[in-house]
Parts: C-alpha cells; sequence; structure tokens
C-alpha cells in the first residue's frame, strides 16, 4: 500500500498558521484603499533591513527586477561584462543581458554548488564591472573572499539572495555583505508572498536614492523623470502578507534546519550503495534557510521514478547549466569548461523542504530515498 501524497513544499498548512494575521492584515490595506505604495511597504522595507543587518531596503515587484534595477543603478551596460556563476536560475544570467552587459561565467564549487572563487581573477578583464554571486539553495556564497578579489579590481559586488534570504554568514546575514543584494519572495522560497515579489539591500544611501527612481519609471518625483526606470513596485497586499510571514520566519529556518539535519544522519551510508550519492554540505560558519535540500546521484531517472511510484515529489534544479539553455548557448555560450556545473545538471535532485513538515512525513521521504537509491542502483 502506497504512502499518502507529500507536497513539495507545504504553503497550505503555513497560511493556516498564519491565517489570522495574514488575513487581518490584507483586510486592513483593502479597507484603506492603498494598493500602491501604501503604508506596509515603508514597514516592510524597515523590518526586512533591520531582519537582515543591511542599512536600506527596497521592496520591487520580483526578484528579476531586485537583479536588474541594481545593475541599471550603478551604470552596468553596454560593453561591460559580468561575472556569475554558470549554474543558477536563468533570471541570474537574463538580468546581465537585459542591462545590455555580458554575461562572463565561472564553474561552481562541487561541494556547495555554489560558484569556485579559485576561478572569478582569471575571468576578470578590463570590462569586466561587476560580480553576481549566487547564494544557491539556501547557502551564502564565499562573499569574503568575492569581496576581496572584487575590491583589488574596482569591481561591484551584486548578491543574487533570491534562495538565502535570512541565511548566516559568519556574524553576518545574506543580503547585507555586497554592494547591493536582490532576493525573490515568490511563493515557493524560504520567506515568500502570495505572488511576485522581490527586495533590494544596500548599505550606500546614494544607490539606494537612484534605485528607487528606477523602480518609479525614473522619477526623481511625479511626472518628473530623469532616468530611465521601470515598473518595479511591490503592492502594498504583498508586503502586508510577508510582514506576517516574517513574524514565524526566524522558527520556520529553525524548523527548516531541524529536517536538513535529520535527512542528513539518515541518508549516511548511501554513498556505498550509490558512489555519487551526497547529501547537501554546508561550510563551517555558515547557516543555510534550504531553499532546497539537493542530493547528488547516478541514475536521476530511475530514482525520480521511484520517488514518484513511492508518492513523494523530487524536483530538478536545474537541469541545465544557464549557458546551455538554447538562447543563452547561441548568444551567451560558456567561455570556458564548465564541468562541475554540467556534472550538476544532470545529477541533482530536490526533495521536499517545508518548516511545517511533520516527523512521520520526513519517516515517509526517508524510506523512499532509500529505497529509490537501490532501485536507482539496480
Amino acid at each position: 500500500m502506497s504512502s499518502p501524497s507529500i507536497p513539495f513544499i507545504d504553503l497550505k498548512s503555513q497560511y493556516t498558521a498564519l491565517k489570522a494575521n495574514i488575513d487581518a492584515r490584507i483586510q486592513k490595506v483593502l479597507d484603506s484603499g492603498a494598493y500602491i505604495n501604501g503604508p506596509e511597504v515603508a514597514e516592510l522595507e524597515q523590518k526586512l533591513a533591520a531582519h537582515t543587518g543591511s542599512k536600506f531596503c527596497l521592496a520591487v515587484a520580483s526578484g528579476t527586477d531586485a537583479l536588474l534595477i541594481p545593475m541599471m543603478a550603478l551604470g552596468i551596460g553596454p560593453g561591460d561584462e559580468v561575472i556569475t556563476t554558470a549554474f543558477s536560475f536563468i533570471a541570474t544570467a537574463e538580468t546581465i543581458v537585459l542591462s545590455g552587459a555580458k554575461p562572463v561565467y565561472v564553474d561552481i564549487d562541487k561541494k556547495t554548488f555554489n560558484i569556485d572563487i579559485t576561478k572569478i581573477e582569471a575571468a576578470i578583464t578590463k570590462k569586466t564591472k561587476a560580480i553576481v554571486p549566487v547564494s544557491l539553495y539556501g547557502q551564502v556564497a564565499d562573499l569574503e573572499e568575492i569581496n576581496a578579489i572584487a575590491k583589488k579590481h574596482n569591481l561591484f559586488v551584486i548578491e543574487d539572495t533570491a534562495q538565502s534570504y535570512g541565511a548566516g554568514y559568519k556574524d553576518k546575514k545574506s543580503g547585507a555583505l555586497t554592494t547591493a543584494a536582490g532576493t525573490s519572495f515568490y511563493p515557493a522560497k524560504p520567506l515568500g508572498c502570495y505572488g511576485d515579489g522581490g527586495a533590494i539591500f544596500t548599505n550606500d544611501e546614494k544607490l539606494l536614492k537612484v534605485m528607487k527612481e528606477i523602480r518609479e519609471h525614473g522619477s526623481e518625483k511625479r511626472y518628473y523623470h530623469t532616468r530611465i526606470g521601470v515598473n518595479g513596485r511591490l503592492d502594498t497586499i504583498q508586503c502586508a502578507i510577508l510582514l506576517a510571514k516574517l513574524e514565524r520566519y526566524d522558527w520556520e529556518v529553525i524548523q527548516r534546519n531541524r529536517v536538513a539535519t535529520k535527512f542528513t544522519e539518515a541518508f549516511t551510508g548511501l554513498n556505498k550503495i550509490d558512489p555519487q550519492f551526497s547529501t547537501p554540505f554546508v561550510r563551517p560558519g555558515n547557516t543555510s534557510v534550504w531553499a532546497q535540500y539537493t542530493l547528488t546521484l547516478t541514475n536521476r531517472e530511475a530514482f525520480q521514478k521511484k520517488m514518484t511510484e513511492l508518492n513523494v515529489p523530487t524536483t530538478v534544479h536545474y537541469p541545465l547549466a544557464m549557458p546551455d539553455q538554447p538562447w543563452y548557448k547561441e548568444n551567451t555560450p560558456a567561455q570556458v569548461a564548465i564541468p562541475n556545473s554540467q556534472w550538476a545538471a544532470d545529477h541533482v535532485i530536490s526533495l521536499p523542504m517545508f518548516p511545517d513538515m511533520t516527523d512521520a512525513q520526513q519517516d515517509v521521504i526517508i524510506d523512499a530515498v532509500k529505497k529509490a537509491v537501490e532501485f536507482s542502483m539496480k
């Protein structure tokens, strides 16, 4: 008899726990009629900045805007090069292209899946303007070393923190460590709203002013446009939802770590069955928010088939390295070999991960993984 189906992400249980607060905050916005730039927007920005330890926060319409707007504000454009990882969601490279610059890809560290810091300097040229490291799967990239490289070569650093909001890095948090940082509040993210949303963090007040103008169609004041901009505002209702969710977020991160620890302990020894099986590696001094709990294994297709039979969903983040995506392969191909990124694209698979996961659900997932690993190696 098969076990009951488990969601990949359980937003329903989260809403049930927060229903009274979320509903009350939404109702307040509905009663006020302030759907754009209502008071909840500024309140959210203040609370997000305080939570990350960043001086300033700017709420924006999506995680994509959260990367594009800083690039525009920093003057990144045609003729410039921006160094980034080869392995991420496509928005990382997409925003570089949209800014008019050229993405220059660097391979990943095979243990963390983040950019390999030992290969960054070789990619720097006279045209390089910035580095965009991605803090993938919930763990901050090696930003201390990346910042040192950037300082040496007079480059900007824009952290893509779409999957790592609230993650710890030594004594600081993701988002507060670079020239600017952009996060996503897409519903499936560790901190998500009920639509698209994002935020930009910076410690530079002048940069904040420029980004705020860009967010509002490039307007210094109403109907007075001093620069090219976008419609990048985050609507008030989404801010109200995020304010309610933020109150429980630190607890949720603790729970995600509890689930991840149990998974990792339970999967000890599976590499004896599958030599390419591995569990996530978190560097000492880092605290992951577990946007994904991602395994590697030899035969992903067979593993995924068995997991489906056992009613446990899985997802691949990501099946192609960014420069191997069709449009990018033709227009922005990798300039160097990216074997680790391509290996990861063929071998990673993510398990369900959410803070309200019960012990019984964890046990079902653990049992399914063990059976699926054995099945995949027959």
